[in-house]
């Protein structure tokens, strides 16, 4: 996107784009961070379960990564790393193994074959294009 110049409206669409899933799935991913900071202050340090706690914690949770972010000059760098390290399993690989667990195809029915080498197939794409 940044060696683009033209046409700038298909730039600007992208970059909301990229801001609008950005947010929505930090939202997503700190959420396990959210209630484990919030279980902290309400049972250990017996604050009140209250609108203005969540708020609070959930605002200054997002202030602080996102000066880390800034301050950080290599972060989109690391940022790639750990999603294609983190992300990518869970995006790719766990969705294949899951569902051979729970169907149970039979061995080498036409499903157990597409699930497998579908999981190999994904396995080397994502390994090469993110390591």
């Amino acid at each position: 996107m940044i060696s683009l110049e033209k046409p700038v409206w298909l730039i600007a669409a992208a970059n909301v784009f990229v801001v609008v899933h950005v947010i929505g799935s930090y939202q997503v991913y700190a959420m396990p961070i959210f209630d484990m900071i919030e279980t902290l202050l309400v049972q250990k340090m017996n604050f009140k379960p209250t609108f203005m706690l969540r708020f609070i914690t959930r605002n200054l949770y997002d202030a602080f990564t996102m000066m880390f972010g800034i301050c950080v000059p290599f972060f989109g760098g690391l940022l790639g790393f750990f999603g294609g390290f983190a992300f990518a399993p869970t995006t790719y690989f766990i969705p294949c193994i899951c569902w051979l667990i729970i169907h149970k195809p039979k061995i080498w029915s036409l499903s157990w074959i597409v699930n497998w080498v579908c999981n190999h197939i994904i396995t080397k794409h994502v390994i090469r294009f993110n390591v």
